[in-house]
Parts: structure tokens; sequence; C-alpha cells
């Protein structure tokens, strides 16, 4: 049954990457010009309506270490199925990453973002204060999401994976032009990895910003709905 889970973490995670970041890779962030900016924000976020529907009821449908820390600290599961769900979720998106990496080298197609859809500084001038925050704030806002849509509380009926979605859609709306969007550090591991492999490794350089400031935004989340839930 956990390997199920973990299959199912592995596929929604390899999927989030395809097309998030491969739309990011065609179409381009340029907050400026709008249109690739819009695109990619709605392509991560639809990928989480429709695997929510599809792998949700086998593993949760986490596909990001953050969601499954806020999880874990809400007691919704073990210690063990925390590293079990992060190591599948990794392990997916360098297989997503990957798998772009083919599509767009063999067929000769231009990498708008440089970097596999990787995540950086540049937005904030590259300020490291500036992404932790917001990196930190906009997984909070994520998570603390997830985790009042999927208690047993919401009365949301059968609308929580849309909601889910709509609100990455929010966070990428404004985090594309700061950071490129984490909010997931398996989904910035992947492609700063791939990126690395073909010869450009300025993405590595930040990655641990892209990993700290979404488990600390996740962790507080958990903190404050747990207090917020207690006192109803």
């Amino acid at each position: 049954m956990q390997m199920k889970k973990y299959i199912a973490e592995f596929i929604g995670t390899s999927v989030l990457v395809i097309m998030g970041c491969g739309t990011a890779m065609l179409v381009g962030t340029d907050s400026v010009n709008g249109s690739g900016y819009i695109l990619t924000a709605l392509s991560f976020g639809l990928v989480i309506v429709g695997m929510a529907y599809c792998v949700g009821n086998i593993s949760g449908c986490h596909i990001n270490p953050a969601v499954s820390l806020g999880v874990l600290m809400t007691s919704g599961m073990t210690a063990s199925e925390w590293v079990g769900y992060v190591v599948s979720q990794c392990l997916g998106a360098l297989s997503g990453a990957g798998i772009l990496a083919v599509i767009f080298n063999l067929g000769s197609v231009v990498d708008m973002t440089g970097g596999f859809g990787s995540n950086g500084l540049s937005g904030v001038n590259g300020s490291v204060g500036a992404g932790l925050l917001v990196e930190t704030v906009l997984t909070f806002i994520f998570v603390i999401t997830i985790l009042g849509v999927t208690s047993k509380k919401a009365a949301h009926g059968s609308f929580g994976g849309l909601i889910i979605g709509l609100t990455l859609v929010l966070v990428h709306i404004l985090g594309i032009g700061l950071t490129g969007t984490s909010v997931n550090p398996a989904r910035s591991i992947g492609p700063a990895v791939v990126a690395a492999l073909a010869g450009n490794t300025v993405p590595l350089t930040s990655l641990w910003v892209f990993l700290i400031g979404p488990l600390v935004g996740a962790a507080l989340a958990a903190v404050v709905y747990k207090y917020l839930e207690s006192s109803n």
C-alpha cells in the first residue's frame, strides 16, 4: 500500500515539473509581456487540479515535500512516511526535468528560461533575504490553504482540488517575477540538477533558498493552523 502511495507521488511530481516547468521553458516568464507569465502560473495550478483528482485518493496528492511536512506536523502522516514521500517526490521531479531535457534537446527547442524552469533570485536582484521571505510567505499561504481545505471540518464538497490548484496559480502570479516561485523543494531540485548536468550550474548556487524557504513556510503554516483549528 505504501509503495502505491510513493509511486503516485513520483508520477504526480514528475507531471508537475513536465507541465509547469515545460510551459515556462516554452513560453518564457516575462512579466512585461505577460502572456508567458500567466500561462506558466496557470500550468502549475492546473496540474494540481488534475493530479488531485487523479492520485489524490491514493496518496493525497502532496507532490511537494513542504506540503508533506505540513501534513506530518498536523499528525496526518508518520515520519517514515514523510521520508518516503520526499524521496519519491524528488525522484519524480528529477524524472520530469530529465524528460524535458530529452524533448527540448531532440526537438532543438529553445529553453526560454535558460535552466529548465529552475528557480533563481534575479527577480529580487540577488537578495537572499528577499528570496527567503518570498518563498516562506508564499508557501505559508499555499500550505495553510491545503490544511484548511483537507480538514475534516471543511465544507467544500468535491472542490478541494480546484481550490488548491487556484491557490497555486495565485502564489505563482506574484512569485514568478521574484523567484520563479518554488514553494516546493522537489520542484526546485529537479530542474536545478538537470540544468547543472547540462552545464548550467548557476541554479545550484541558490538552490538552498528554495529548500529552506518552503520548508520554513510549511512549518509555520502547520503551527498556525493547528492553533486556529484547536480554538474552534
